[in-house]
């Protein structure tokens, strides 16, 4: 996608050093920060510099080639010293299904190459790189198949930043609307807020801006208001979990778009690659919830009128706050899921159909 009128991905890997946009700094300011080691690239997923499901997937396979490359040289050590970074790497975040996937399938292809500790750190590089082409090509699927969803100047809600930047490229939920876009049909973006990391504020909005794409921002509790004026003609969210029989998980305000969709009669599309669905966990409630710091509700940060970012406080010192990260929203209320094979039901059926078209030979 766009920065400035140029083409960029959200993280890519040069040499041993992972180089990623810092999506702490933004609207504000656009840096690109390296990280050297597997331990920084750990950092980069816990501490949010980088979110959103592809882009963590992509993110820990890149942490798990880095691993290999610092690794010692024999094949025991080697094996003792990636296994090490992997579970460094796993711990970081709990719920993205796509976090997983992609260590694990760069473990996978370096222990395939053992004990050749040469070609085992070749082939997790090759692997990680193949993962992150993958996801880039995957979304741009996503978007030429949820493109037939949208008609001429439709107005389409969506929540967080399931863009661009929470993956390598093009992203899930707004690829659909890119692709859209450059096909000329206009759609007019409803974006909310996303409250308390304001993913929505601060990156959807973001990305739609560098790609021409017309928006308004609200906060999360409006986007109602428009749907009972008829303004809204679709829904569409990323996720970061699905389970098999349909139930997604993703950023918390999730699951009450997806009813306030259904009461007004306005289909609810989940965009994700096939990546993201989890064979081994049966429905939503087995999906874990990472909980994260209070601070996150009770403080905000924006820029001061010297131009310089600040955090304050928006609530009396005595209160406490839950900061549930993710919500899941039955597969029930869920029009379709669109992934980079096609749309399919949010059903145990339409997730096996997925499953057995997408081809994760990467």
């Amino acid at each position: 996608m766009k920065v400035q009128g140029k083409q960029t991905r959200t993280l890519w890997l040069e040499g041993s050093t992972v180089q990623m946009i810092d999506q702490r700094l933004l609207p504000h300011r656009f840096e690109i920060v390296p990280l050297p080691t597997h331990r920084e690239t750990a950092v980069s997923i816990r501490d949010m510099w980088v979110r959103g499901a592809g882009a963590i997937g992509a993110t820990g396979a890149y942490g798990t080639a880095q691993a290999t490359l610092e690794a010692p040289d024999t094949p025991d050590e080697f094996n003792a010293y990636v296994d090490a970074a992997a579970e460094t790497l796993r711990s970081t975040r709990p719920t993205a299904q796509n976090l997983f996937y992609g260590i694990n399938r760069v473990l996978a292809a370096a222990r395939a190459e053992l004990p050749d500790v040469s070609r085992a750190r070749e082939a997790a590089v090759a692997t990680a790189e193949a993962i992150a082409d993958a996801d880039a090509l995957g979304c741009q699927h996503i978007g030429e198949f949820g493109a037939e969803l949208i008609g001429q100047d439709w107005g389409i809600s969506t929540h967080c930043n399931a863009g661009w930047l929470a993956f390598v490229d093009w992203g899930s939920a707004l690829s659909p609307i890119y692709a859209a876009a450059r096909q000329g049909k206009k759609p007019f973006v409803y974006v909310d807020e996303t409250r308390p990391r304001l993913q929505g504020a601060r990156l959807t909005s973001w990305e739609l801006t560098q790609e021409g794409v017309d928006h308004r921002l609200l906060v999360d509790g409006a986007v109602a208001h428009y749907m009972a004026w008829g303004k809204v003609q679709m829904c569409i969210v990323g996720s970061d979990r699905i389970a098999r029989n349909g139930d997604v998980a993703n950023k918390i305000g999730t699951l009450a778009l997806a009813v306030l969709a259904q009461h007004h009669g306005i289909p609810f599309y989940v965009a994700a690659p096939t990546t993201t669905i989890d064979p081994l966990c049966p429905h939503g409630r087995e999906i874990p919830i990472e909980e994260r710091d209070e601070d996150e509700v009770l403080l905000i940060e924006g820029v001061a009128g010297n131009g310089e970012l600040a955090e304050v406080r928006i609530s009396p010192e005595e209160t406490r706050a839950l900061n549930p990260a993710f919500d899941v929203t039955p597969g029930r209320l869920v029009a379709g899921i669109i992934t980079e094979v096609g749309v399919f039901p949010a059903t145990a059926t339409g997730i096996r159909q997925a499953l057995d078209l997408a081809d994760h030979g990467v």
